[in-house]
């Protein structure tokens, strides 16, 4: 239900899949990364109390990713910060995940509707580094 998907010590990706449930609130995410990921499950009733959050100063170095999978299916191929690719995963409807270093290509498997949640403001060109990835032939899945 939850996958975390490391190289050394790197954290490359963390999914939440559609069957994970829980009492009560988990969060996935270290205080440290600049893009957090929690679950809640209340009772009905249940109040959470209004707030708004105080200005901080947060200094971000590189771009974290969500992305929600509405409907379909979609491959993800995860490489590590050297652009060499470790393996693939395959997400459903109602999977999230979290990439949170190295990098990432996508190969739709079915027709996919998805929402992406990063930090902004957008950079451009300067945000990303495109390299060669690999072939849906070139997957192999871990069993």
């Amino acid at each position: 239900m939850i996958e975390r998907i490391k190289h050394g010590d790197a954290e490359i990706a963390l999914i939440v899949r559609k069957s994970f449930k829980k009492d009560g609130v988990e969060f996935f995410t270290p205080d440290d990364y600049s893009q957090q990921i929690g679950y809640m499950q209340r009772p009905t009733g249940h109040l959470i109390p209004p707030h708004v959050h105080n200005p901080v100063a947060r200094e971000v170095h590189f771009t974290r990713e969500v992305l929600i999978i509405r409907s379909g299916r979609i491959r993800v191929d995860l490489y590590n910060d050297e652009q060499s690719y470790l393996e693939s995963v395959v997400l459903e409807e109602g999977d999230l995940i979290l990439l949170a270093s190295g990098g990432h290509g996508f190969e739709v498997l079915e027709e996919v509707e998805m929402i992406e949640v990063k930090q902004g403001p957008y950079a451009g060109d300067d945000d990303k580094t495109r390299f060669d990835g690999i072939t849906a032939a070139d997957v192999v899945f871990k069993s």
